[in-house]
This record gives structure tokens, C-alpha cells and sequence, in this order.
């Protein structure tokens, strides 16, 4: 990620110049760089929306040999420690790329840049998946979000705060699965997707294994935001974390040439 994290701060310098993340006396005495300024000494927090990637995380149904690392190098061995892994492409935290449900056809090395970085959309439904773990966000959840807060701008990335984090990495309560085999967790409608693309925002994110609620037998909304161009992110952490507005997410997906996703790391900094 090194090359992509030194262009990022970068940007990020431009954005938060005119984001209006920073007050008017803030930028006036301190600069639309102070925030980044102030990460190395910890005056700026910035949130890890990332979870672990590890051998017992849960897996999509059916996934076999999900994630393995074995060691390929020892200190006593060769003096020194690596280790060589395989995971799929949907695993842990993650990017969908637009290629992954044609037709879509951007690969994930092949999102342009600036759209891995953005201001967040918190929109908070744990009120409402607490008594119905299927629900999905409507237009209306989107419209009251922007009563409070303002029209969605161009570019942001939309956060889903379901609440679902909480069962991590239980995967028995996390992927909640009936007798049937369905699974049971909220996601988001595909009315609502439809005005988040006519709003022109980035990519959508959720706290759940999928952007889909559970019950979707035929990934909807998959199909609907992945060919419009938006990206996917899929099992995030630390919502809970996150202000409805004013954060600014960076989303550093593997390089991954031709795939149709892959495991990413996911920051917030958060407004002063």
C-alpha cells in the first residue's frame, strides 16, 4: 500500500481544503492541512473501519478454504519471519469492484483513484434492524438524513450503520442463518440505491457480510450499484465510531490486477 497511502495524503490535503469539514476559524488560524497534520502525534483521530483479517472470520455460505497463512520463513530457520497466504477475493473487510456483477466492467486496480476517497454518509438503522433484522434502507431514511444534514454531496461514501458489527466474529449470530439456509441481516433497498447513484456518491459500505440484506436471493442491489460504477465495501468495523457527518473515509483496496475485489483497509479521520 505504499504507493497508494503517499498520493492519498495528498489528496486528501486538496479535499479537506474545500470538503468544509474544518471550521472557519480553524482554517483561518490553523490551515486545511492541520488535521493531517496532526495524526502522527494523535491530535487528529482517525478511526480503523478494518477488521483482522484472520482463519476465523465469517465466511460468505459455502466458501471453502476461505483464508490460510502458513509460515514460509522462521527466525531460527532463516534468521528472519514471513508468512505466505491465500484468501479469496470476498473475505474480511472488503472492496466489490464494479466488475464483479457484470455488467460492470471496472476491475478493482482499475477504480480511478479519487474515488477511494470521500466524506462519509452515516446513516444509522440499528433502531430500526434491531426489531427487524431483515430491513432495508428506504429513500425516506436517505431524505431524513439529508433534512438533518444537508443534500448528500458528489463523491461521498455512504456508510450503513446496522449495528451488526456487534457479532463479530461470531459467525453463527453474524450470518444468521434460518433453518431454511437463508441468511437473516439488513441491508439496502434498491430504491435507496438508486438515489444514492442520481446523487452521484462513490461507493457504499455496510457492517454486515453484504450490501444486500439477508433474504436476497439474487444480489439486487449488487446488480444495481456495481454496473452504475460505485464500489462496495463489505464487513466494516467501528461504525459505531463514526459521526453522521463530517468524517472523511480512505479506502486502500489491494492492487489486485483484474479482480473483482479484494481485501481493503479503511480509515476514517474524524472532524476536530
Amino acid at each position: 500500500m505504499r504507493n497508494l497511502i503517499g498520493p492519498a495524503l495528498l489528496l486528501c490535503l486538496c479535499v479537506f481544503a474545500t470538503s468544509g469539514t474544518l471550521s472557519a476559524q480553524n482554517k483561518e488560524n490553523r490551515g486545511p492541512s492541520s488535521q493531517l497534520l496532526g495524526i502522527p502525534s494523535g491530535r487528529t483521530q482517525v478511526i480503523d473501519l478494518t477488521h483482522a483479517i484472520n482463519d476465523h472470520s465469517p465466511a460468505w455460505p459455502g466458501d471453502v478454504h476461505p483464508f490460510e497463512a502458513v509460515i514460509n520463513a522462521s527466525p531460527e530457520k532463516q534468521g528472519y519471519f514471513t508468512q505466505k497466504f491465500t484468501m479469496l477475493e470476498h473475505y474480511g473487510t472488503h472492496m466489490d469492484a464494479p466488475a464483479h456483477f457484470p455488467p460492470g466492467k471496472t476491475t478493482v486496480d482499475q477504480i480511478p483513484v479519487h474515488q477511494l476517497f470521500g466524506p462519509a454518509v452515516v446513516i444509522d438503522i440499528r433502531d430500526k434492524a434491531a426489531s427487524d433484522v431483515d430491513y432495508r434502507l428506504t429513500p425516506e431514511d436517505i431524505e431524513a438524513w439529508e433534512t438533518s444534514h444537508g443534500r448528500i454531496p458528489s463523491g461521498a461514501i455512504v456508510m450503513l450503520r446496522t449495528g451488526w458489527a456487534a457479532r463479530w466474529p461470531d459467525a453463527t449470530r453474524y450470518r444468521n442463518i434460518d433453518s431454511s439456509g437463508a441468511m437473516h441481516f439488513p441491508g439496502y433497498s434498491v430504491a435507496a440505491a438508486r438515489l444514492l447513484i442520481a446523487r452521484g456518491v462513490s461507493g457504499l459500505g455496510t457492517d454486515t457480510i453484504s450490501i444486500d440484506y439477508g433474504p436476497s436471493k439474487n444480489f439486487e442491489v449488487h446488480r444495481t450499484a456495481l454496473p452504475a460504477g460505485l464500489f462496495q465495501l463489505e464487513n466494516l468495523a467501528n461504525l459505531d465510531k463514526l459521526p453522521e457527518t463530517g468524517a472523511f473515509i480512505i479506502a486502500a483496496p489491494i492492487k489486485l490486477e483484474g479482480g473483482s475485489g479484494g481485501p481493503c483497509r479503511v480509515f476514517a479521520i474524524l472532524p476536530e
